[in-house]
């Protein structure tokens, strides 16, 4: 007979999902209700108001959509853009090209702008596509990009498109409550994000959150939506304003239950510590790294505190070395994407997982198996430069 599945404990390094807050595993486990229960309205109301929080934003719509962070990036996609529109799209690693993806399927036409993996998106070429395609209606680019650790300046990009007259579309899966964003302020018009990396709660819930400009943009289609499901004009009749709700669809009850606690959390902490704490905890591991002789990809000053894509070692077997650091430390830790594949690691430092602990533990491990397989690098220095880097 089969037995019940239980999985191993891992510490969970790689590129999401990151460590689960053991709060958040209660807060999940709590009785089942409906989801039209007027306790579970309630509950989504706050989450809601905690969303706006995450995001820094005051716009109205602000929801988990009831799916993974690729969900979310299709909602965006699938609301704003109609057959025949033009987006430029910024390309600098895989969550890019999706994008591109999700234009064409829209019956959007895509224009690129691609800049090398692990730099940041350049507003240059940026204004210069738009200034070369004046119908464009919509700036697509990923904030911060999973698949290299880069971090591009989504201010300055939100900028540029206003003055275009373009409504944005931002990928911040990777970047929300990790690393600074501020929606409102620096005017980003459409933008997801994914629950299972800086939030630390489990995957399957993409926060949203769209802005006046582009509600109205919604609501004007020519085109219904090509989506039933990821129809804002159907799914806001169930997340809508406070008040009579309509049925859409049966929400994930308790995995709502565990976004409503991620939250939570992240409101006790204060986002902007939480920023601050993934880049100490980021410095640490630097440190560790370069003390190792290991390389960044991505130059200083664009790198994601939370994903550190770091160059592997000439002549080390890269797979083996993240089986060996799963079979042996139960330490999971990314291969690399695309143009990156069998190039780096890519190592997490998200939400919950970003602490010291972890940081010595990451460093402490990889030394030992590198060192165990012979690779070049300086053995034994690593942790102790990543201590010193706490009391600097």
């Amino acid at each position: 007979m089969t037995e019940s599945f239980h999985p191993p404990r891992r510490t969970l390094m790689g590129p999401g999902p990151s460590d689960v807050n053991p709060r958040i595993l209660e807060a999940m486990s709590r009785p089942t209700i409906g989801h039209l229960d007027p306790a579970f309205i309630g509950m989504m109301e706050e989450m809601k108001d905690l969303l706006r929080y995450a995001f820094q934003c005051d716009y109205d719509l602000a929801m988990p959509v009831s799916a993974p962070g690729s969900a979310g990036m299709e909602t965006c996609f699938v609301n704003l853009v109609e057959p025949g529109d033009k987006v430029v799209v910024c390309q600098n690693g895989v969550f890019g090209g999706r994008m591109k993806e999700n234009v064409e399927r829209a019956g959007g036409t895509p224009v690129m702008v691609e800049d090398p993996w692990g730099q940041p998106v350049d507003p240059n070429k940026v204004e210069d596509a738009l200034k070369a395609n004046p119908d464009a209606r919509i700036l697509a680019f990923v904030h911060a990009e999973t698949s290299t650790g880069a971090q591009s300046d989504a201010r300055t990009l939100a900028e540029i498109a206003r003055r275009h007259d373009c409504l944005t579309i931002v990928d911040t899966v990777t970047s929300l409550g990790g690393s600074e964003l501020r929606v409102s302020e620096w005017g980003l018009d459409a933008v997801y994000s994914g629950s299972q990396k800086c939030l630390s709660c489990t995957p399957g819930l993409s926060p949203v959150t769209f802005s006046e400009r582009a509600l109205e943009r919604v609501r004007n289609r020519s085109h219904k939506v090509q989506s039933w499901f990821l129809d804002l004009n159907l799914v806001l009749g169930y997340w809508g304003g406070d008040g009579k709700r309509a049925y859409h669809h049966t929400a994930p009850i308790n995995a709502l239950y565990g976004l409503h606690e991620a939250l939570v959390i992240l409101e006790e902490e204060g986002i902007e510590n939480a920023w601050v704490r993934h880049e100490r905890n980021h410095e640490a591991l630097r440190a560790g790294f370069e003390a190792m002789g290991l390389s960044f990809v991505v130059p200083e000053g664009a790198r994601l505190p939370q994903l550190n894509a770091v160059s592997i070692p000439d002549g080390v077997d890269d797979a083996l070395v993240r089986s060996r650091l799963l079979e042996e430390y139960n330490l999971e830790i990314g291969a690399g994407l695309g143009a990156l594949a069998g190039k780096v690691w890519r190592i997490g430092l998200m939400g919950h997982a970003s602490n010291r602990t972890n940081v010595l533990f990451c460093l402490g491990a990889l030394d030992a198996v590198l060192t165990d397989m012979g690779a070049p690098i300086e053995s034994g220095v690593a942790v102790a430069a990543a201590r010193d880097a706490y009391i600097d």
